[in-house]
Order: structure tokens, then sequence, then C-alpha cells
């Protein structure tokens, strides 16, 4: 299989982040990977934390967060990127989030951009 790659902004808003990941899931069913199936259901809780974190720790006034969704053989990257360099995603006691995307995302992490950073994770399908 060759890649496929679904890439989208959105406002920077609770209701910006169920739209991602609503639309993100859309495009999996659409690449094969139905709704309800193991792939869709972990990809989902990835794009959901993810996507809220960009929306409560990296909002930016008047600046959207992206959402990339790369499919490859066996694999599906995870990208989020927002505005807010200087809030670095990290495991915090008391939190699930990122414990969540830890244990569904084959691995994660973080990388600067010129302006913000995006987070990503790579989830086995």
């Amino acid at each position: 299989m060759r890649g496929y790659v679904f890439v989208q902004r959105f406002s920077a808003t609770p209701r910006g982040a169920r739209l991602a990941r609503h639309l993100a899931l859309v495009q999996l069913h659409a690449w094969g990977s139905p709704h309800g199936g193991a792939a869709s259901d972990g990809v989902g809780i990835v794009i959901a934390e993810l996507t809220a974190n960009a929306v409560t720790h990296g909002r930016v006034p008047g600046r959207d967060f992206e959402l990339r969704v790369t499919r490859l053989d066996g694999l599906v990257r995870v990208e989020v990127s927002d505005g807010r360099r200087d809030r670095r995603p990290r495991l915090r006691e008391g939190g699930y989030g990122l414990r969540l995307v830890g244990a569904v995302a084959g691995a994660w992490g973080v990388a600067d951009r010129v302006v913000g950073k995006t987070v990503w994770a790579e989830c086995p399908v």
C-alpha cells in the first residue's frame, strides 16, 4: 500500500477538536479502516487526546491547529501542530491522556517548528 495523507486546519476550540477527530475517522474509513474497528478506535483515541491538548494547552488566540494523518503499511501516524512552543506535553501525575496515547501508540513525541510544535504518535494497524 502506498501512503495516504489527510491534512486540515481546525479552530483551536473544543468544537474544532471534535470535528478533527470525526473527519479523520471518516477518512480512515475511506482508506479501509472501518468505524468501530480496532485501528479506527485506537487512532480515534490518539486524535481525541492530541487535539484536546492542542486546544487546552497549545492554543494561541487567533491561530488554528493542524491535524495530519498519514496511513502507511501497518501504521497510522497522527501529527497535531499548534502555536505554543513553550508548552510541551508531559506525563503528569493524575493525568491519563498521554498515558492512553502511550498505551495505544507504538511511539509518540514532540518536534519543534519555526512557530510552535508538533506532537506526533504512530499507531500500529
